[in-house]
């Protein structure tokens, strides 16, 4: 007698556990946040694939040419320091004194040129760059050094290219009236650490003149460093998704369909480095500016904002359900929010590998269409109701539309969301207004 009522008080027990509402919120609860754990797995799937296109990217930018940054020309002179020993023996060291042009006018032309890596689209380009501007004659009065220890013949006038493979044609330079051939190399690298250069002849002139043409392969990114005291910018390209980067944006710009025009205009005043310097460097490439070819949309970027997403698709999916157990007299099994919690997760995985083929905005169509009919399908036969549903259909799309215009609306994504979440909240407190809470016993069995 004893035992049958033992196991009368366990089973009602159990039954009391199986219908007890605050067991289940917090089964609920608990499984949303182990479902985490796999969305954290799409997320690091996320970076290793956006890895691998960067990597793809480095690897046809090698051969090409990398970012280009162009930095010059500018003069370096060297000059003898003495140096008197105890024993009254004289030596000497050389030293650099380096000088920027009084002026900088660089006119180019870019063209982008897209490749395949595989299943990667990197942006390439050719520039075409006109490079003009003058020096006045170097002055070493302000140093007080000895017109007598000054090496003229050793001038040297240089051009700081980041990457000489993209260099496609021989430099030639105008200097005067000389036309001067380039030589790989620098003389040394106080003022930049790559670049072409060659001797000038420094005479009595009172200003020289330059002037080049540099036909230049980079990827991604054009920039220049504003060394001139007064230098001036033109570009032109038929990229039409540049974005302007660096210490300065275009006094002017142009940007639409058919690509892009700017225009800068910067003087020394506006950059932290002098006109002329002795020996020290000056970390001139702090100052530099220019355009990145950027593709229009980083799709990995999009996915990644989208996984972000994950903890709330979850639990408004589980809100759904859970209302829909409450208000319709339905059971729901932990196992199957399980395994509605998985088929979100695997919708980050469709979304990823979809978009590497089709594009972010179809990508997330298809896959948002296929988990939503996958879940509706799979609780259409545990609800048994047409009505319910079609009104969850409703709900879950709803879900996933609403995601998707937060991810478009980027200046606007925190306001929108917040405001979409206070409509949802309101409306599920709205539907629930009338349960009560303390008595809830659902009398269908369990699916």
């Amino acid at each position: 007698m004893e035992e049958k009522e033992t196991q009368s008080f366990l089973q009602k027990g159990m039954d009391n556990l199986k219908q007890s509402v605050s067991l289940k919120l917090f089964v609920i609860t608990v499984l949303a946040l182990l479902l985490l754990i796999p969305t954290s797995m799409v997320e690091s799937l996320i970076e290793e694939r956006e890895a691998n296109r960067d990597f793809a990217i480095q690897e046809v930018s090698e051969k090409w040419g990398s970012e280009q940054v162009l930095s010059g020309p500018f003069l370096s002179i060297p000059y003898k320091k003495l140096h008197q020993s105890k024993e009254g023996v004289t030596t000497y060291s050389v030293h650099y004194a380096h000088f920027l042009p009084e002026s900088l006018v660089v006119n180019s032309k870019v063209d982008p040129i897209t490749r395949k890596r595989g299943i990667y689209e990197v942006v390439l380009y050719n520039g075409a760059l006109d490079v003009a501007g003058h020096f006045k004659k170097p002055d070493f009065k302000i140093w007080n050094i000895d017109p007598e220890l000054i090496l003229w013949e050793d001038a040297t006038l240089s051009i700081g290219i980041s990457d000489l493979t993209g260099i496609q044609e021989r430099i030639r330079i105008k200097w005067n009236e000389r036309v001067l051939p380039i030589s790989p190399g620098l003389v040394n690298h106080q003022v930049t650490s790559s670049g072409v250069s060659t001797r000038v002849p420094i005479a009595d002139a009172g200003v020289y003149n330059f002037g080049f043409k540099l036909s230049l392969n980079g990827s991604t990114r054009l920039g220049i460093t504003p060394i001139g005291k007064e230098t001036k910018i033109a570009m032109k390209s038929p990229w039409p998704n540049p974005s302007f980067n660096g210490r300065f944006l275009p006094d002017n710009h142009d940007i639409n369909e058919s690509g892009f025009s700017a225009n800068w205009t910067v003087l020394d005043l506006n950059r932290n480095y002098p006109q002329q310097w002795l020996a020290s460097n000056q970390k001139i490439d702090e100052s530099v500016f220019g355009v990145d070819f950027i593709l229009p949309v980083d799709e990995y970027q999009k996915n990644m904002r989208s996984a972000k997403y994950a903890a709330l698709i979850i639990a408004l999916t589980f809100l759904i359900f859970f209302l829909v157990e409450v208000l319709n007299q339905k059971r729901f099994h932990p196992i199957q929010y399980a395994l509605v919690g998985l088929v979100i997760t695997i919708f980050y995985a469709l979304l990823l590998s979809i978009t590497e083929h089709l594009g972010f905005q179809l990508a997330y169509l298809i896959a948002a269409s296929m988990t939503v009919s996958l879940i509706l399908t799979y609780i259409s036969s545990i609800f048994k109701s047409t009505r319910l549903s079609i009104i969850t259909g409703i709900a879950l799309s709803g879900i996933y539309f609403f995601i998707y215009v937060i991810l478009q609306l980027q200046d606007f994504s925190l306001l929108v969301g917040s405001l979409g979440l206070f409509i949802a909240l309101g409306t599920l407190m709205f539907l629930s207004r009338k349960v009560n809470w303390y008595n809830i016993n659902p009398q269908t069995e369990a699916a």
